[in-house]
């Protein structure tokens, strides 16, 4: 199985080159040959790529850039995502797309369901909606998966920020008001795949549609900080105490959804897919996290071991020549 995947380096794309298994292909599409904010671009691309499954993960995710950027951000996560669809459609292969709990203003006190009326509260999430319904029209049977706060081993994340801070300072400030189910990338993958399978091997039977797929488990950002410096601390990496703040401590330009809490009934019923507890998920990421970092530290020792050997290489010759002078 062929899966073409638009985005060359993001989180979604990486994970899925990381938990392929035999028999399926992953080809990762990205500039320059496909450009989302040039949709004249993405069709060829996609036909060259030869695919049985598009997954459209590629997304303009700057959510507080998006506030100056919205016509950028419309264009890649609207237009863009509806391109990619159209493309799927014309070869007559099945569209996965990637889409974000944004789409809600965060004011329900339960988990929403996908059924829920959406109301953005930013240009990033009216962005991803736009491109929810782009999608739709452009391939009815397609199936969009509406994810919520994405980390892994790749990429820029929250939990590789964290570990990234507590190298320098031992306490953080993290909001502690704000409620969601942190996912990993690695765990969208899998599912991406499991569906994917099933489209392709039975695309008359497999479930399409809308459905929410998160982490299991809820929890704040603060709640995430946490159990990431917990469990770097356990492996000797970074670790500092979090100081739970509330949303109006730290303003940013985009407002953030209170409550991003999704229901996955959906998911499980139609594919019997459920995602791992989030608090056992992020393990393995920060393990590999600390284990990279550990590795990356040795070997710049090495290379500085080495540089010091060849200065004192370099000056005993110096030496030897003014002794035989």
């Amino acid at each position: 199985m062929r899966i073409a995947v638009t985005g060359k380096s993001g989180q979604v794309v990486t994970s899925l080159i990381d938990r392929a298994g035999m028999g399926i292909e992953i080809i990762a599409l990205g500039r320059p040959e496909l450009d989302l904010g040039d949709p004249g671009s993405v069709g060829p691309a996609i036909v060259a790529a030869r695919p049985d499954v598009v997954v459209s993960a590629a997304a303009y995710t700057a959510v507080d850039r998006a506030e100056s950027e919205e016509e950028v951000a419309f264009a890649i996560n609207g237009a863009g995502a509806g391109a990619v669809s159209a493309a799927a459609r014309a070869l007559g292969v099945p569209v996965i797309h990637i889409s974000t709990d944004y789409v809600f203003d965060g004011t329900k006190p339960e988990p929403y369901v996908e059924s829920d009326p959406v109301a953005p509260l930013g240009a990033y999430g009216r962005s991803k909606l736009a491109g929810e319904r782009a999608v739709i029209a452009a391939a009815p049977d397609a199936v969009i998966l509406r994810t919520a706060w994405v980390y892994s081993p790749f990429g820029a994340n929250f939990v590789k920020t964290m570990l990234r801070l507590a190298q320098t300072r031992d306490e953080l400030g993290v909001v502690a008001d704000q409620i969601g189910n942190p996912t990993s990338a690695l765990d969208i993958a899998d599912t991406v795949l499991a569906i994917a399978f099933q489209l392709y091997s039975a695309p008359e039977t497999a479930p399409r549609g809308i459905f929410h797929m998160t982490g299991t488990g809820e929890g704040s950002w603060a709640d995430l900080a946490e159990v990431v410096f917990a469990a770097s601390a356990a492996l000797g990496g970074p670790s500092a105490q979090v100081r739970r703040i509330t949303t109006a401590d730290y303003p940013t330009p985009a407002a953030r959804p209170a409550n991003s809490r999704l229901c996955c009934d959906r998911l499980a019923g139609a594919y019997g897919l459920r995602p791992g507890p989030w608090r056992e998920a992020v393990k393995p990421v920060v393990a590999r996290l600390v284990k990279e970092e550990a590795g990356s530290v040795k070997q710049k020792a090495g290379a500085v071991e080495q540089k010091a050997g060849s200065n004192e290489q370099k000056a005993g010759a110096v030496k030897q020549k003014e002794t035989v002078a």
